[in-house]
């Protein structure tokens, strides 16, 4: 058990900031500060290099014509982070998590695959955008800044030495700069106010199709949904539902601010880019471009020199939360934890590595279409994060009174269909111009792109009808089997428990192992007991009189468990014991008690693991005569 026991406590959203902000006993002003902060990290994917090319290129195109698209996706970017936030505060869990204990592990990892395409084309833009600023700063070559920017993470960890806090000042110190640039380039350039106000009223089409989808996977990014769920966990709230609504409260307000703060820098991209370029006829085709031409146009050399400061800040900002949702996408979905350095090395690697080709190959040129070309990719992935968070906030067995109303569910539906519906459209279109442009790889389009379509227009059919899959597997489902000899009058009777032991052991399977034991004891009206094995050097001279901060730990870990059961009518005993083997403490314990039955999860492993790690099931179940259920994750 000690071999998982850390695995488990760091398997939290974020474990290293879990809770590390205090929110209790304060004023409205300083409690809403503490709040504040998710949100702001959040609002830095939406204003990423990624979105600079989608809206320099609608603004210089099309004008004004797609501030409603800017408009109507931040609408959906505050419902979509809501969303998120509530249902990291109320279940405890991040997206990616929700996601790994609810779909099948195939469904699980496919969706997994596709989050980290997304992060890898966020990470894409976000090389691009540091490197572009840094050649128009510095004159760097665009090949070597891309090369260059391996080195930001170095910056990532020693910022993340410093804590959340220290992480969310600097981010909105970088939002302030950014901001602030803007507002001196719309100063300059003028924009006419009435031409702004037209450019509310939707209106697409087929040319400004792919641009308009490139805005909106720019704004709702999906791998934001997924990271702000565990960020909000970082702040330390009480377990009731008064502190939880609370909670929520005071994230919407954080949202509102932050993510209206990230419309305003896109809608002034966009507007500058209308004002300068569409009204003199220039085409923009690269971001190097618009910072030249800034300078004649607007009659001042700051104007490219805050540009570029502008872009710099953009993409540093981004880099830091673009890899804390690497961090939570991988440990949420796998389970698994990998050392910060190595993570970064390599979601860094897999931008760097195709921006580089590019550049090499392709020429400096290729950075705008492949910065564009990255927002689709984002966008093309938001269907499979959005539905799973509808779903899983439409759950009123998840979300008790916190699952959405009416009103909230049309919304959030709404605005998934719209996605949907771009997207279908935009891919239909895309793969009928590969087909025809194919010429002799005609075959081998069809080949790759064309069951590629089909395999995902077929997962996400099955993530938007899971849960009426559930309700008719659970429904109409394979039922048990009577063996002949057991049945009639001469069947023994049912077992009935009394006193079910459950050993915790900091992991994952705490949750499922509990899930199963509360179902039975609702059933049978037995009794739960909630043992714990602490078996640390402390423990084993101490004794119950050791008090460390892992005991502490442990203590306050089982009796939110078990007042969490005893909010929902179960009967609940809990132990702590001290030993140095925990498997002949849980037979001690058990046969003290006098268990009739004993649930246990099982991790899984064998062999080496088995030296490496021990065993504790085996020994258990060899030395109890009680029934033991023994749960695994897909094993149920």
């Amino acid at each position: 058990m000690a071999a998982t026991k850390q695995q488990g406590r760091d398997a939290r959203s974020l474990g290293e900031v879990h809770a590390s902000v205090g929110t209790a006993q304060l004023s409205f002003w300083r409690r809403m500060f503490a709040f504040a902060g998710p949100a702001y990290l959040v609002s830095v994917g939406y204003m990423d290099p990624g979105n600079w090319a989608t809206d320099l290129e609608g603004g210089a195109r099309f004008g004004y014509q797609l501030l409603w698209v800017l408009v109507m996706s931040n609408a959906m970017a505050i419902l979509l982070q809501t969303l998120s936030a509530r249902l990291g505060i109320v279940s405890g869990r991040d997206l990616a998590q929700a996601c790994r204990e609810t779909y099948p592990r195939p469904m699980s990892l496919a969706l997994w695959g596709l989050c980290e395409i997304a992060i890898a084309a966020c990470d894409l833009a976000e090389v691009l955008g540091a490197a572009i600023a840094l050649n128009l700063l510095f004159h760097i070559p665009l090949f070597t800044g891309v090369l260059l920017t391996a080195a930001d993470t170095l910056l990532l960890l020693w910022f993340q030495s410093f804590g959340i806090r220290t992480i969310e000042a600097f981010i909105l110190a970088l939002i302030s700069v950014i901001a602030a640039c803007f507002c001196i380039e719309i100063f300059w350039a003028k924009p006419s106010v009435s031409a702004i106000l037209t450019g509310l009223a939707p209106r697409l089409n087929r040319e400004s199709l792919y641009v308009a989808i490139g805005i909106l996977g720019a704004t709702v990014m999906p791998h934001n949904l997924y990271l702000h769920s565990a960020l909000v966990q970082t702040r330390s709230i009480g377990h009731t539902e008064a502190a939880k609504r609370t909670a929520c409260r005071y994230n919407l307000m954080d949202s509102v601010v932050a993510l209206n703060g990230a419309m305003f820098v896109n809608c002034a991209i966009l507007v500058l880019a209308a004002a300068v370029f569409f009204q003199r006829g220039i085409v923009v085709t690269e971001i190097q471009q618009a910072h030249v031409l800034l300078v004649p146009l607007l009659g001042t050399s700051l104007a490219g020199v805050i540009f570029a400061v502008a872009l710099l800040c953009s993409g540093q900002s981004s880099t830091l939360t673009g890899t804390l949702a690497g961090q939570v996408v991988m440990e949420g979905f796998l389970n698994f934890r990998m050392r910060p350095w190595m993570r970064r090395l390599i979601t860094r690697s897999l931008a760097i590595i195709p921006a580089a080709l590019t550049i090499y190959i392709v020429g400096d040129k290729a950075t705008f279409g492949l910065l564009i070309l990255s927002q689709v990719i984002l966008s093309m992935q938001l269907p499979f994060a959005i539905v799973p968070l509808i779903h899983f906030t439409n759950d009123r067995s998840r979300m008790g009174s916190f699952a959405n109303a009416f009103w909230v569910r049309v919304l959030a539906w709404s605005a998934a269909t719209i996605i949907i519906g771009l997207n279908a459209r935009l891919a239909v279109m895309a793969l009928g111009d590969w087909l025809t442009g194919a010429g002799a790889w005609k075959t081998a389009v069809w080949l790759v792109a064309v069951p590629a379509a089909v395999a995902l227009a077929l997962l996400l059919l099955w993530v938007l009808m899971e849960p009426a899959i559930s309700r008719w597997t659970r429904k109409y489902g394979r039922a048990p089997i009577v063996l002949p000899e057991t049945a009639g009058a001469g069947a023994a009777a049912a077992p009935v428990y009394h006193r079910i032991l459950v050993p915790l052991d900091h992991t994952d399977l705490d949750r499922l192992a509990v899930s199963h034991a509360a179902a039975m004891a609702r059933i049978y009206g037995a009794r739960l007991y909630l043992l714990h094995v602490e078996e640390g050097v402390t423990s084993q001279v101490y004794g119950p009189a050791a008090s460390t901060a892992e005991v502490e730990a442990g203590e306050q870990y089982i009796e939110r468990i078990a007042q969490s059961l005893r909010d929902q009518g179960v009967v609940v005993e809990t132990a702590i014991s001290h030993s140095p083997s925990p498997k002949k403490e849980i037979v001690r314990f058990a046969r003290e008690i006098r268990a009739d039955l004993v649930i246990m999860g099982a991790h899984g492993h064998g062999g080496l693991k088995d030296l490496i790690f021990g065993t504790t099931i085996n020994p258990v179940r060899h030395n109890l005569d009680v029934p033991m259920l023994i749960v695994r994750p897909g094993k149920i």
